[in-house]
């Protein structure tokens, strides 16, 4: 089995519109929610959310990819182009015809969808554009990156809901693992940021209407984000071989399924997968520093993940790190994961910990070091990301500290 590391990172989300600045603000403890500028919000119930500002796709996309580019191909594309510039590699030859891409994302051209749907029932119009269909797929995305980068090994999207990054990159993991491709392009993104998007998600009653608070006791729901993050997984000794710079090593996951609920979460199925990846990665308890959790703010999720790290790691979860830096970015469903890899790799290779800020009051049911509104300075040699999402699904990825 081949070592697989990551090579290459690329990120637009509310943070940032890249790598190094999202870091920054991760140190920073920055929040990037805030109001949200959307067509009639004020019809809304929440108007907050972690959006991209200051985006302009007019001046990266010609017109006739703005009209085949959802917002969330566009975030993949400039993602991508961060993390293949970044790796250095050009795919040509062999490399282009056994390299591939598998991308994660949930709700797909969502933006284009109200877009029509207004246009059709709203306006009473008759006809909508041609390309419409390509536009919306859940596909689109992975399919331009592939295309634009001559990508022609395994291509496709995974959809899981708020895990559908994580399964994703671990099914590119899998197949430089396995030794299938030397090379995939991996992470997730998501837009669902508009008017029916949020319309949709406040009949959750999930939502908060003010801040995304994990682990404190006041917590009251969660904030949807928007944005990307792409990554390169290479085979190690491919990207030793052409002298590539190191910025974590994969080295396991796991997969499972709480077959119990529809959107409450189970601790049995999140400690199978906690303690799947580390079975895989063959890692102790005692070896991991870090876990950036799924953590939502909501109650259900922020108690159930604690108690499944609880009952995985006994009495080292008192040594534990734990951050969710969706208090800062939001919750980016399908893309969610791969821009919280971000954190699992600054802390790794910097040794900073994001911190989980907003937070205000303990709670007793959530009784771990979650590392409340200030970065920590750690040594970390193994950490884990988590992803549970609505379905039962559940994906955790384990990195090491590049050697």
């Amino acid at each position: 089995m081949k070592r697989v590391v990551i090579t290459g990172a690329g990120t637009i989300n509310a943070l940032a519109h890249d790598v190094p600045g999202t870091l920054e603000a991760m140190r920073e403890g920055r929040c990037g929610i805030g109001e949200l500028e959307l067509r009639d919000v004020e019809r809304l119930g929440i108007r907050i959310g972690g959006q991209v500002k200051g985006f302009e796709p007019e001046e990266m996309f010609n017109r006739q990819q703005m009209a085949l580019f959802d917002r969330f191909t566009q975030f993949t594309l400039v993602a991508a182009r961060e993390a293949i510039a970044q790796s250095g590699l050009v795919f040509d030859g062999e490399l282009a015809t056994r390299s591939g891409v598998v991308l994660g994302n949930s709700g797909g051209g969502m933006t284009t969808l109200d877009e029509n749907y207004r246009s059709v029932y709203e306006e009473g119009k008759n006809r909508i554009h041609p390309f419409v269909v390509p536009k919306l797929m859940n596909n689109a995305a992975a399919s331009h990156v592939a295309m634009q980068y001559n990508l022609m090994g395994p291509s496709f999207t995974v959809s899981t809901a708020c895990s559908s990054s994580n399964h994703a990159m671990a099914q590119a993991f899998q197949m430089v693992h396995g030794g299938a491709c030397p090379v995939m392009v991996t992470g997730g993104s998501e837009s669902i940021l508009c008017f029916g998007g949020v319309k949709a998600w406040e009949g959750l009653r999930v939502m908060s209407r003010d801040a995304c608070r994990p682990f404190s006791a006041n917590r009251n729901g969660m904030v949807q984000g928007e944005g990307a993050g792409i990554f390169i997984f290479e085979e190690y000794e491919h990207a030793k071989a052409r002298g590539a710079e190191i910025l974590a090593e994969v080295i396991g996951y796991a997969m499972t399924s709480d077959a119990s609920d529809i959107v409450m979460p189970s601790k049995q199925g999140a400690a199978r997968a906690i303690s799947g990846a580390m079975r895989d990665a063959k890692v102790n308890a005692e070896e991991v520093g870090y876990i950036n959790a799924h953590g939502t703010g909501t109650a259900a999720n922020d108690k159930t993940e604690c108690a499944a790290v609880a009952d995985v790691f006994g009495p080292h979860a008192d040594n534990l790190l734990m951050s969710s830096t969706k208090s800062m970015h939001g919750h980016i469903i399908g893309g969610t994961g791969a821009v919280e890899l971000l954190a699992c790799i600054m802390a790794l290779r910097d040794g900073i910990v994001a911190p989980t800020i907003g937070y205000q009051e303990p709670d007793p049911e959530c009784a771990l070091d979650v590392v409340p509104n200030e970065a920590r300075e750690a040594k970390i040699d193994v950490a884990l990301s988590n992803a549970f999402a609505f379905g039962g699904l559940n994906a955790v990825l384990a990195l090491r500290r590049a050697a």
